[in-house]
């Protein structure tokens, strides 16, 4: 009887283990999945376009025109027409599968070392928090901010998104990372 208790109490035990070691997998290959790592919004004529892919992001800015979207007319923070400009391989997914889409509405919770960039009245903002992506969004300024005018790409004005706890600091890491994604 005690043997057979034994074996029953292992084989529970290796379940268990078998069973939470194949969450862990799933959870980390989710989350490889989730693309929460960057967010571009172009807001232009009435409409506000959301990309979380830089490629397609990239054609964009070329071309005025994705290949493929999602539009949500009227859904923007001023009756704006949301327009979630999405990959091929994202294309026959429903917008709450969406990264972008997702990152938006808040759904998603950024990763760490998160980066965005907002596009707005010939000014591109820059952001390592999606949480003052947000704000900025809402309030249309930045309270805290680090400024270069002209330095854009197209000779937009630069304004690198601070907070409390890095306003005093010349946003070095930020300023590089702008210049990484619009190489």
């Amino acid at each position: 009887m005690r043997v057979l208790k034994t074996a029953i109490l292992g084989g529970l035990v290796a379940a268990i283990t078998a069973c939470t070691t194949g969450t862990k997998t799933e959870q980390s290959a989710a989350q490889m999945d989730l693309n929460n790592e960057d967010l571009y919004e172009v807001h232009h004529d009435g409409r506000v376009h959301v990309f979380d892919d830089l490629a397609t992001y990239k054609q964009y800015l070329e071309v005025g025109e994705t290949s493929f979207r999602q539009t949500f007319i009227g859904a923007g923070p001023k009756g704006e027409t949301l327009v979630f400009g999405v990959t091929g391989a994202d294309k026959k997914k429903t917008y709450d599968k969406i990264a972008g889409y997702n990152l938006y509405h808040g759904n998603l919770k950024p990763a760490e070392g998160f980066y965005g960039e907002m596009r707005m009245e010939g000014r591109i903002y820059i952001f390592d928090s999606l949480a003052d992506m947000e704000a900025v969004r809402a309030t249309g300024e930045a309270p805290l901010r680090f400024t270069q005018i002209g330095a854009g790409p197209k000779g937009e004005t630069l304004v690198y998104v601070l907070r409390s706890d890095n306003k005093k600091q010349k946003p070095v890491e930020l300023m590089q990372a702008f210049k990484q994604h619009n190489m």
